[in-house]
Parts: C-alpha cells; structure tokens; sequence
C-alpha cells in the first residue's frame, strides 16, 4: 500500500506550523513529521530523520515548498536523487516542477540539469564576489565587515594596555570580544613600527 506523507517544519519554535499541515492533509497527506525550530541546513533534523525512516518505495512525500526539507541546492539534488533511488516521489506543493520520477531517464536528466545550474550558481556568484573584491581594493576598499573597533576604541584599548590592562578587561570595558581587541592591538603595534629607509 502506498502512503501520501507529508513534512512541515518551521524555522522557530514560536512559529506555528498549523497552516503548513492543514496544506499537506488536504493534499492527501495521512501522516505529517513536523520540526520546530530546526535550520533547513542541518540535514539530521529529529522529524525529519524520523520521515526518511518512515517512507517507503511507491510512497509520496509531499512538502509545501523545497526550502523546508533542503537549505541549499546541493542538499536539494542529494534529496531528490537519494528519494528517487528508493522509489518515492516528491511533490511540492508550490512548486510543480517538482514532482519528479527520478526512476525515469527523463526525470534523472532533469536531475542532472539541476544540478549543473546549481554548480553554476554558485561559480557566478565566486567569481561575482571576486571581481567586486578587485575592484573595491582598486579603490583602495577592503572587503568584509566594517570592524567594531572604532578608532577611539582603539585609543582607549591602546591606553588601558598600557596601563597593564588584560585584554579580557579591555573587551569588557568596550563591549567587544576579546579578538576584536586583540585584532585591533596588533594592528596599531603595526602601524607604530617605525619604518627603516633603505
């Protein structure tokens, strides 16, 4: 006998995944796994384990949208593949083109199309961020996150060393982490090397 199952999960445990559920049951669901609280990225979530258990071949799996069971492109190919070898279908409810017979050579073409899109992706984006890199650092800008430690943090650091200070105190002081202070330090040491003419 072949079973509709469905799975539902909600990023917070203070969300509520009623309306996910009801979807899936109107969709035929007869048993629905429901995670709490658990990132898309972390593939051994509790219910979700507990669903791949439960599944068997000729089942459905039906899902109100792909980011619920997989939280990036790669985990969302290794699923439908790894679903596809022992005979279970996925249907997103939101997403039509995901009822695939990966038992199909069709079907593990369109696999196989996905996966190269998704490797795509991600090479556009590398290579997207390394230009912009060049070109911040042609304009004499360094990428990443601007530092917490302002330069009259990194006066008063400066002082409150001097004055035999640790730098767990100095963090503490400043409200920053010890390697943001850390960080800073070195590079004000660094800045007052003097530098030695050739």
């Amino acid at each position: 006998m072949t079973n509709i199952v469905g799975y539902a999960r909600v990023s917070t445990r203070e969300q509520n995944p009623e309306a996910q559920t009801a979807e899936l049951r109107a969709a035929g669901a007869v048993r629905v796994f429901v995670d709490h609280g658990e990132s898309s990225r972390i593939a051994d979530r509790p219910q979700w384990s507990a669903c791949l258990d439960y599944l068997r071949e000729g089942d459905t799996l039906v899902i109100r949208a792909l980011d619920r069971v997989a939280g990036t492109e790669q985990m969302a190919i290794e699923l439908i593949r790894d679903l596809g070898r022992r005979g279970v279908r996925l249907r997103s409810l939101t997403e039509p083109f995901l009822d695939i017979d990966t038992s199909t050579p069709t079907g593990e073409a369109i696999v196989g199309i996905m996966a190269v899109l998704a490797q795509l992706r991600v090479a556009t984006i590398r290579e997207n961020t390394r230009r912009g890199l060049a070109h911040a650092r042609a304009q004499g800008r360094t990428g990443g996150r601007p530092s917490v430690m302002t330069p009259e943090r990194t006066a008063a650091a400066v002082q409150m060393r001097a004055q035999g200070h640790s730098i767990a105190h100095i963090a503490k002081v400043l409200g920053v982490g010890s390697s943001s202070v850390s960080r800073a330090l070195a590079k004000a040491d660094e800045d007052a090397e003097p530098t030695v003419s050739p």
